[in-house]
């Protein structure tokens, strides 16, 4: 029997890499090419083989070293003809243990020859009780089907790379993949049971500090900034409305767990204006204005129509389609925003439609919506045309996935062909969840709507 010391092979590109895993611990007996810990980089993780049997005398690395080429991984105990082998042959590369990038596998080179060191000195601390735990010990070998233990968490890089994205503590995280491996899954679950208030990570166990705001208390990121504003000049506290409180916890929700793509588009509604000015003039006995937001709401139910994944909601892994079409719309109050829900709007026309977003607003306004009022939208409209913004970013009102955003209209000189012409447009700023709906699809969306906007007579086709 000779003891020898195993060390790390070729690994390639990398000068350092960072031990994630350790798959065996001293007594255990191994075979040759057995992988004995798993290593990262941060492009790919790998298992190093051992060059020969034996049984395990030594770990000299622990969770979370550094190694490199020529790193001693472990002593092992081997029979004279293994440790024999082992120094004749050259030592194992890195057993990839998840596909690299191409441009990672192609450029690397491939592992030199490289002789396994002569056995170490035999010392007093490794042959002292050798005789009998060398015949004695019957240790079963690492069990791929149980979880490494240490303090690293057991997951890929590119895993570990999307958990520092979302600043998720990776080590909170309970792995549901091959040996307890976190996926990229465990990680979004994590995230959506904190969101949802039915998990709780340490830093929110411990609560935020007293006088921060406590964003992202769940999400490990930095506390949040204490300033005294007042040594730098005079300052004055409101709280803030109920309505911003609420509204402020959801758009965070909302902001941090769907993925928002905005796409833009500018809507010809030189002729829908002329038609919205005549249906007033002679309606004017009604009491009832139509408005700009009373078309777009027709023109969408349209669009979502024809797109009916923009009237969908995500439940799982499941798209639930919705035959039925309520638009909220954002209506703007002394004490913040609040999205009133007109219900079936395909059934009504432009008239009831203008005249029950009157009603909405005033009780919105007064604060009297019921919580009925607000509830059952499918998609909805954020108009910002009165106030004058030019395009923005609305965000998405879950568990919707699209919102559409409307900004001030605009006379715009337009190329017909033969000359300029004075076109008025209307800017259309559509946010959608990118889980759902990709970037063709928005800008179709967008595009339709346009068209319908510039010729209302498409709703009859």
């Amino acid at each position: 029997m000779a003891l020898i010391e195993v060390q790390v092979p070729d690994i390639g590109d990398f000068d350092e890499v960072t031990v994630i895993e350790l798959m065996v611990k001293p007594g255990d007996t191994v075979k040759a090419e057995q992988s004995l810990i798993t290593v990262e980089s941060d492009k790919a993780s790998m298992e190093i083989p051992s060059s020969a049997a034996g049984v395990v005398k030594e770990l000299r690395i622990k969770m979370g070293d550094k190694v490199k080429q020529g790193s001693v991984v472990l002593v092992l105990e081997a029979s004279d003809s293994s440790a024999s082998s082992a120094a004749n042959a050259p030592a194992a590369p890195a057993a990839p243990a998840q596909a690299a990038p191409a441009s990672v596998a192609t450029s690397a080179p491939a592992p030199a020859p490289m002789a396994a060191p002569a056995p170490a000195p035999v010392r007093p601390e490794l042959v002292e009780g050798q005789a009998s735990t060398s015949s004695a010990r019957t240790v079963e070998a690492h069990n791929p089907t149980i979880a490494p233990t240490g303090e690293l968490p057991h997951a890929s890089p590119s895993v570990r790379k999307f958990a520092r994205e979302l600043g998720v503590p990776l080590d909170e995280v309970k792995g549901k993949g091959p040996k307890g491996r976190i996926t990229q899954d465990d990680v979004q679950d994590f995230t959506k049971a904190v969101m949802a208030g039915s998990a709780q990570t340490k830093a929110q166990a411990a609560k935020a500090p007293a006088g921060g705001s406590g964003d992202g208390a769940g999400l490990n990121l930095l506390p949040w900034p204490k300033v005294d504003f007042a040594k730098f000049g005079p300052v004055e506290y409101k709280d803030r409305s109920r309505i911003k409180k609420i509204s402020g916890a959801n758009l965070h929700r909302n902001w941090v767990m769907i993925p928002h793509v905005t796409s833009y588009e500018d809507a010809d509604i030189t002729e829908l204006e002329a038609l919205r000015v005549q249906i007033n003039k002679e309606n004017e006995k009604s009491g009832v204005k139509i408005t700009m937001l009373a078309f777009v709401i027709k023109a969408a139910v349209a669009a979502l129509k024809k797109f009916p994944e923009f009237n969908s909601s995500l439940d799982g892994e499941q798209l639930v389609l919705k035959n039925y079409w309520n638009i909220g719309f954002a209506a703007d109050t002394p004490n913040g925003l609040v999205v009133p829900v007109l219900k079936n709007a395909d059934k009504k026309g432009l008239l009831e439609i203008s005249a029950e977003m009157a009603e909405l607003s005033k009780k919105a306004r007064d604060g009297k919506l019921a919580p009925a009022d607000m509830q059952g939208g499918t998609f909805s409209v954020s108009s910002l045309g009165g106030i004058g913004t030019t395009y923005f970013t609305p965000l998405i009102n879950a568990p919707e996935v699209a919102i559409l955003g409307l900004s001030k209209n605009t006379m715009k000189p337009v190329w017909d062909g033969k000359v300029f012409q004075p076109r008025l447009t209307l800017p259309l700023s559509l946010s959608y969840d990118h889980r759902v709906i990709d970037g063709a699809s928005g800008a179709r969306f967008n595009a339709y709507l346009g068209q319908v906007l510039a010729d209302l007579r498409r709703v009859l086709l």
